[in-house]
């Protein structure tokens, strides 16, 4: 601060002035008298001079004028060096390829999966544009477009100058910037982007580029973009074949889409069309009889809604929900860019796995329902733990019917309490790592730890003392909670952390052995229990692998980060308690049929009756594959509540998920790590009714209806893509770019 105050006083030093020795020299000084009297050495009345005014004094002395002038200047050097930056740094290259390409999302194996066609109509070439709409856009919109570099001065100046509030300030090309890269805020800011960036796209493009790229990405009203699909939406026609007076109606509309829009006010069409048709005679497009002749036509006889709308490609909308929210928080890009600017985003999609999921939860008679009306809602992620990648994720009942764009995802945007599906987390896993045997017995007496006190689900009690395999397997609380105040609270807490799980504001209680006060969702615990399935090494969850613009260049790419939580040891030891699970356990109605699985359920008490949950969980896993779901009701109260525990309508859901999702997996099994319940001779519980053959049967024909099903799906989705012709565009757009380079 002291070095800035030195540079300070030094520029003022400079710019002082110093008057030259000989005229302060010859200054005499006024004597008293006179001073008072007001004369001068004459005598007569002394005329204060307007140089020795004490402002102008002032300001003349420290050259203020000069000082103004250079920070004014300075301000406009770093403001004018920022815009070019803004410019120079914008991809302005890559614009044409991103209007014409469309955002595909491609699968696990680089199959097209889907797309997000955004603001994007079909995008048709300058010969396949009516020459009469070419003209009039240009009549009306930028006469001086073939002359002007990208902008009118004269028009420019003016919108600076009214704050960028008088219309007609910008020219063709600075209106494809806008509509390209910023916002329609009217500000000074956003009119100087346009200037530099419409310098920039001016110089890279031809002027026929330029209005074709415009005309795709114009917005016509009624959530229609570019002239191709405007002009069948109102007309029926493609845009090769509009008439004058049709072209200048949708040349009219680019003003105002809402405002002169034909199937809103065909008044307003009208006189704005008649305006267009007098631009295209000023601008000697067309003569006057011409336009007379045009004007004549009535539009209301013309209206022909032939417009198909986009094709129906969003086929999984849980799941790209999600892949738009990882690149948005993850990677940094907005929903506008994602959208629009033709990216090819490469996830971790399985859609065998994403079909069948989906299928289970349209099937909307397998969720409860509110006694007003209200349904239950749900999230499920299959998740691979040997990479994190998701392979499915459905976010919310019905997801494939009705669901908004980006709607709230209960798989990986919910906060719920994981109940006691953190047990094998922060209870028995440190306790299985400090030594404690899978049959260690466990205390199941004890109800009171200080100030805190527990019982288990249904005051159940079985007997003093129980293995710590039956313990896990059957959910019990107070060995949990036992477990915890013998190891101590922070170890609880560490092992939590290390799962992933957000424990930093969370009070250190003993209740966190069944989840109090943590928050989580099914992508988070998905990831957690992949530590199980992957020999103690959890990586991170993730659905996109890479993003590549619409040239092809790679712009984001997920770095995999794995982490050692438990060693090799412990993991077997963990695994063959939670076999249990699905076998004698919570999870016996939860058990698919012909597969092994191993997990934990929870079941969270609501806070009025302790009969009743509000949160249900059923985590299951192979080493192939990690399933997680959560089922309750977006808030739990005395009139939205679930009955039981998970064994009841979520272990339905699970196991009709499980059975769809397995027969895609390769059926690796648990080597090595025999079930805790078998390794004591007791045999499994059968839910299934092997021995009834019309049970087996039925589930076998309920399964080949969901594979069925999924199939369709799947098979839709790539029909939809492969109508539209997006792949055979994207190679082709890839072919020439790559062409530049050979």
């Amino acid at each position: 601060m002291k070095n800035l105050k030195d540079l300070f006083e030094k520029l003022v030093d400079y710019f002082t002035i110093q008057k030259p020795q000989k005229e302060a020299a010859e200054e005499v000084e006024l004597t008293e008298e006179q001073a008072k009297s007001g004369l001068s050495r004459s005598g007569k009345t002394k005329k204060k001079p307007l140089s020795q005014h004490p402002i102008r004094r002032f300001w003349r002395r420290f050259h203020l004028t000069k000082i103004f002038l250079i920070f004014g200047l300075t301000f406009g050097l770093v403001v004018g060096g920022y815009l070019f930056y803004v410019a120079k740094t914008t991809n302005v290259k890559d614009l044409q390829n991103a209007l014409k390409a469309t955002t595909l999302i491609f699968d696990k194996d680089g199959n097209e999966a889907g797309s997000l066609s955004g603001q994007k109509g079909t995008y048709v070439e300058l010969t396949e544009i009516s020459q009469d709409l070419q003209n009039a856009v240009i009549a009306t919109e930028d006469r001086t477009f073939y002359e002007n570099g990208g902008i009118n001065y004269s028009r420019f100046i003016l919108a600076i100058l009214t704050a960028g509030r008088s219309g007609g300030g910008s020219t063709i090309t600075q209106q494809l910037a806008k509509n390209a890269y910023l916002s329609q805020d009217q500000t000074i800011e956003r009119k100087a982007k346009e200037f530099f960036l419409a310098l920039e796209i001016n110089k890279k493009y031809s002027k026929q580029e330029i209005l074709t790229m415009y005309l795709n990405n114009s917005y016509f009203g009624n959530g229609v973009w570019g002239v191709e699909d405007a002009s069948k939406k109102y007309f029926g026609v493609s845009a090769s074949q509009l008439s004058l007076d049709q072209s200048a109606v949708l040349a009219g509309m680019l003003k105002g889409p809402e405002i002169y829009n034909p199937l809103y006010s065909v008044e307003n069409a009208t006189n704005r069309r008649n305006t267009v048709l007098q631009n295209m005679v000023a601008a000697g497009f067309i003569d006057q009889g011409t336009a007379d002749q045009a004007a004549a036509v009535g539009i209301g006889g013309q209206l022909v809604d032939a417009y198909a709308g986009k094709s129906e490609d969003y086929r999984y909308p849980s799941y790209f929900d999600a892949v738009i929210n990882e690149a948005v928080n993850d990677y940094g890009l907005t929903e506008e860019e994602i959208v629009n600017n033709g990216y090819r985003i490469y996830t971790e999609l399985d859609q065998n796995y994403q079909a069948s999921m989906q299928v289970i939860y349209s099937n909307v008679s397998l969720f409860p329902v509110a006694e007003d009306g209200t349904m239950a809602e749900s999230g499920s992620v299959a998740l691979d733990p040997k990479t994190g990648g998701v392979r499915a994720l459905v976010g919310r009942v019905n997801s494939a019917e009705g669901s908004s764009f980006r709607s709230f995802n209960y798989a990986t945007q919910s906060s719920r309490s994981p109940g006691s599906t953190i047990k094998p987390l922060v209870a028995y896993s440190p306790a299985v790592a400090a030594g404690w045997p899978t049959d260690k017995e466990l205390d199941n007496t004890r109800t009171t730890f200080g100030d805190y006190t527990i019982n288990n689900y249904g005051n159940i009690q079985s007997s003093p003392k129980v293995p710590m395999y039956q313990a896990l397997a059957e959910s019990l609380n107070i060995p949990a909670v036992s477990t915890v105040d013998e190891l101590g609270i922070n170890k609880a807490f560490e092992y939590g952390k290390k799962f992933g799980l957000n424990m930093d504001k969370v009070d250190k209680t003993l209740g966190v052995a069944l989840g109090g006060g943590v928050t989580t969702n099914p992508l988070q615990m998905a990831q957690a229990y992949s530590v199980f399935a992957n020999g103690g090494v959890m990586n991170d969850a993730h659905l996109i692998t890479k993003i590549e613009n619409a040239s092809g260049q790679v712009v984001k790419t997920h770095r995999q980060t794995s982490t050692r939580v438990l060693n090799s040891s412990t993991t077997d030891k963990m695994n063959s308690m939670m076999l249990g699970t699905f076998s004698n356990g919570t999870g016996i109605y939860a058990a698919p049929y012909g597969y092994t699985m191993a997990g934990k359920t929870g079941t969270t008490e609501t806070d009025f009756n302790p009969d009743l949950s509000g949160d249900q969980w059923v985590i299951g896993y192979t080493p192939d594959v990690v399933i997680s779901q959560w089922l309750g009701f977006p808030k739990t109260d005395e009139t939205h509540y679930l009955t039981g525990t998970s064994a009841n309508e979520a272990s339905a859901v699970f196991r009709n998920v499980a059975n769809s999702i397995l027969p895609y997996t390769e059926g690796t099994s648990f080597e090595g790590q025999k079930n805790a319940y078998a390794a004591n001779g007791i045999a499994p519980v059968d839910t299934y009714g092997t021995e009834e053959t019309g049970t087996t049967t039925e589930n076998k024909d309920f399964l080949q209806d969901v594979q069925d099903r999924a199939q369709n799906l799947v098979d839709e989705a790539k029909k939809a893509i492969d109508d539209t012709g997006i792949p055979e565009k994207a190679k082709n757009l890839w072919d020439t770019v790559t062409s530049w380079f050979q």
